[in-house]
């Protein structure tokens, strides 16, 4: 777990021997279902979880910006004309590519320099968006520091704009959203093209259910590969099928695109149009009560990605059937793809156990050991 405020704090005051002028914390996020939509102005429904990015930030009176982690023992130091110009590298231009964003779209803000420490327990590679909680806690910081009365939705769009420029990795705004719209015992519904949020109950604890991740430790990279060739695919089939993004293909066209496109492409367009109808279809169920309905449709989500999209990985899978055969009300694999986690919906009584014969089945067929854990749905990116 995160060293936590007291932490950071020490952090801040051994590194720059000081006191901070406060703390800032910004969870990660597991997504329940909406795989590759939010790109292709679709609809998704995360929810943040209880692992977040806690930063120990104080502004400075000139430009130099110094930055400290847990996670790398060496004093990153730069200053804001560097930031502008986009000099920075490795863990760095997550925290600095979101003052750089700050930058590019309020360009009459004042900003000055700062010095952060951060500390994260948000997994790294493992799809739980251990990114965007860097984004979003530095964010919300500077938010706070630079007195910018920016609101959470361009907060989001910031930290999406760090991540896909500054950092170079073409995701949607679902993380970012995810870690500062994020409350206790919901999920955000989000519309990724009008960026509307609604909060969904999720009754997961009254109706004795937990929600295992199981981070299988098979570690992807946005930035690269695979993610960028699916949102390619996404591109070229709705510049096919005539339209803006996939969100405006319906489960009616899809014959009309299969037509029209190849194979592959037609596949990762039916993975879209039909992973947008069962997020849709989630939340009535959701807002119902029917939680079967909803597990049935995790279920049909992980299909497919496997199948359609081609995302997984033989781990992903094995999570995803043992829980399955275990009983579990639903189970999926969650994030980018090609690694990363899995999650099941359980019974609170039956999550230890699932945990063991999942753990069983990696060592029987020589996988690195997997990292189970439940998840509870939590606030959103604040001060502490």
């Amino acid at each position: 777990m995160t060293a936590g405020t007291d932490g950071v704090r020490a952090l801040f005051r051994g590194s720059f021997g000081a006191e901070p002028t406060g703390c800032w914390r910004a969870p990660g996020r597991v997504n329940l279902i909406g795989e590759h939509t939010d790109y292709n102005d679709g609809f998704v429904l995360p929810f943040a979880i209880d692992r977040a990015t806690t930063v120990a930030l104080a502004p400075r009176d000139d430009d130099r910006v110094r930055l400290v982690s847990t996670f790398d023992g060496a004093l990153v130091e730069s200053d804001l004309g560097a930031v502008d110009r986009r000099d920075f590298a490795g863990w760095s231009a997550y925290p600095l590519g979101v003052a750089w964003a700050i930058g590019e779209r309020h360009a009459g803000a004042e900003r000055r320099g700062f010095d952060v420490a951060v500390d994260s327990d948000v997994p790294v590679g493992a799809g739980l968006s251990s990114s965007a909680a860097i984004e979003m806690a530095v964010a919300v910081a500077l938010n706070d520091v630079w007195g910018l009365g920016l609101d959470r939705a361009e907060l989001a769009r910031i930290g999406q704009r760090a991540e896909n420029i500054a950092v170079g990795a073409p995701t949607g705004i679902m993380d970012q959203s995810a870690s500062v719209f994020g409350e206790a015992d919901a999920a955000v519904f989000l519309d990724c093209r009008t960026l509307d949020v609604q909060q969904v109950p999720l009754g997961f604890d009254a109706a004795g259910l937990v929600l295992l991740v199981v981070d299988t430790k098979v570690e992807h990279q946005h930035s690269t590969g695979g993610y960028r060739d699916r949102r390619d695919a996404c591109e070229r089939g709705a510049a096919a099928m005539g339209v803006p993004a996939l969100r405006d293909v319906t489960v009616d066209d899809l014959p009309r695109a299969q037509e029209l496109l190849d194979d592959v492409t037609f596949r990762r367009v039916r993975h879209v149009v039909t992973e947008d109808a069962r997020v849709l279809e989630s939340v009535a169920a959701l807002r119902s009560g029917d939680l079967a309905r909803f597990g049935a449709l995790m279920d049909a989500s992980h299909v497919s990605m496997r199948d359609d999209f081609e995302i997984s990985v033989p781990q992903l899978d094995a999570v995803v059937a043992t829980a399955q055969a275990a009983g579990a009300v639903g189970a999926r694999m969650t994030g980018g793809g090609f690694g990363g986690c899995a999650i099941a919906l359980v019974r609170a009584d039956a999550a230890a156990a699932l945990a063991v014969d999942v753990l069983r089945v990696f060592a029987a067929r020589g996988w690195r050991e997997p990292v189970p854990f439940t998840v509870v749905p939590s606030d959103g990116a604040r001060a502490v």
